[in-house]
């Protein structure tokens, strides 16, 4: 289907034959990304993996997510990270047992200490950082909602500095907390890395400040860029799998049977005396379907960023595009993402009996999406949790 959006044809590709030739065929030709004013306000000015051209810096910006922020080696060497914040989020959960609470707000702090601590190298909610845990949130959920905003601006370019709708405006706020976060956070890796004698990578930004270093580099990675890329990292980590896991436990409470079949799988499979590893997943076949399914339904990014064509392509007398999470722009954390949402999912169904608070009913549940770049649910989820191991295991925890 083409569109045109302001000065610009828009085409949008929703079959499977279209996505083919996009993702296989035509990959190459629609790698790139469109000028944006959230690209340009958001990510220090394109120069993120997210928001960058196709070109050298993308290359190697994407070579060093694949062969060292998220090569197997090192996300499997953070397992104990996500096995310990596992742990903690089963804790917090048995403390809130037979009260209401917003299973976002402790799925959001899972993914936030996640990946701040494979990031940044320790805990977000320990506190000490530039911004508070509930307002670095905020700014995460800001961030997500103006990257997938239709700004008029970038259709209609001669009209862009009016800023008709206050989105710029909103951008270039944000953009200052994120920068004066980041700025701190670069300042305290350095003095780190100078007073350590013969000093190791701990974290991601620690790897990024190597790199920076590295006169071998086809682009040299700027200041701005580690921040772009540290931003990138954060962003994403935390939000993609708390959307998920939230999106995956509303499905649920409204389809007991579903809910049913995957416990009797947990109980027979694992037991009622351990919990759930990330080793157990692949004994796991109904959870993972579930995760998977999940993402077909309610896919974190169902948009995506757009794609831009590198060159005129034409297959008869339209343009064939789908902008779907495969090809060279595939998000490099995928694999990353996909654990944290099944070992929290499957520990989460495994170790409390769920149900929605007062006399809800499942078909009450209200299933409406908040657009963005990310899409989760309108109203958070209000849900109450009993354990249903023995209490053993929660003392322990």
């Amino acid at each position: 289907m083409l569109l045109k959006f302001g000065s610009f044809p828009v085409v949008v590709g929703s079959s499977v034959d279209a996505a083919k030739i996009f993702l296989k065929t035509m990959d190459l030709t629609f790698a790139s990304r469109p000028k944006t004013s959230a690209g340009k306000y958001l990510t220090y000015n394109y120069s993120d993996i997210t928001w960058s051209e196709y070109g050298p810096h993308w290359r190697q910006a994407r070579k060093m997510c694949l062969m060292e922020l998220f090569s197997t080696r090192r996300i499997d060497s953070y397992e104990y990270i996500r096995a310990e914040e596992t742990v903690s989020l089963v804790k917090e959960i048995f403390g809130l047992s037979g009260r209401a609470f917003w299973v976002k707000d402790s799925l959001s702090t899972l993914s936030l200490n996640v990946i701040s601590r494979m990031v940044l190298g320790r805990r977000y909610m320990d506190g000490g950082a530039a911004v508070p845990p509930e307002e670095f949130k905020k700014m995460l959920d800001e961030l997500f909602f103006l990257g997938g905003v239709f700004n008029i601006g970038d259709m209609i370019p001669y009209i862009n500095f009016l800023d008709l709708q206050g989105y710029v405006k909103r951008m270039k706020v944000l953009s200052g907390k994120f920068d004066r976060f980041l700025e701190r956070v670069l300042n305290e890796h350095e003095a780190r890395r100078r007073d350590a004698t013969g000093h190791a990578s701990q974290d991601m930004v620690d790897v990024l400040l190597e790199f920076a270093e590295d006169p071998t580099l086809e682009v040299k990675l700027e200041r701005h860029m580690v921040k772009a890329f540290t931003q990138d990292m954060l962003a994403g980590g935390t939000e993609s799998s708390a959307v998920t896991v939230e999106w995956a436990m509303s499905e649920l409470l409204k389809k007991r049977e579903i809910f049913k079949k995957a416990t009797e799988e947990l109980d027979r499979v694992i037991g009622q005396n351990r919990w759930v590893t990330e080793n157990d997943i692949p004994s796991l076949p109904y959870v993972e379907a579930i995760v998977k399914e999940i993402m077909r339904l309610h896919p974190v990014a169902p948009m995506l960023v757009p794609r831009l064509a590198r060159e005129d392509y034409v297959k008869g007398q339209d343009f064939e595009l789908l902008p779907f999470g495969s090809g060279r722009r595939m998000c490099p954390g995928y694999a990353l993402g996909l654990k944290v949402n099944q070992s929290s999912l499957a520990n989460l169904l495994h170790g409390f009996n769920w149900s929605l608070p007062g006399d809800m009913k499942p078909e009450e549940l209200n299933m409406e999406e908040t657009f963005g770049l990310s899409m989760p649910k309108k109203f958070p989820l209000v849900t109450i949790a009993q354990p249903r191991l023995p209490l053993h295991l929660y003392n322990f925890m």
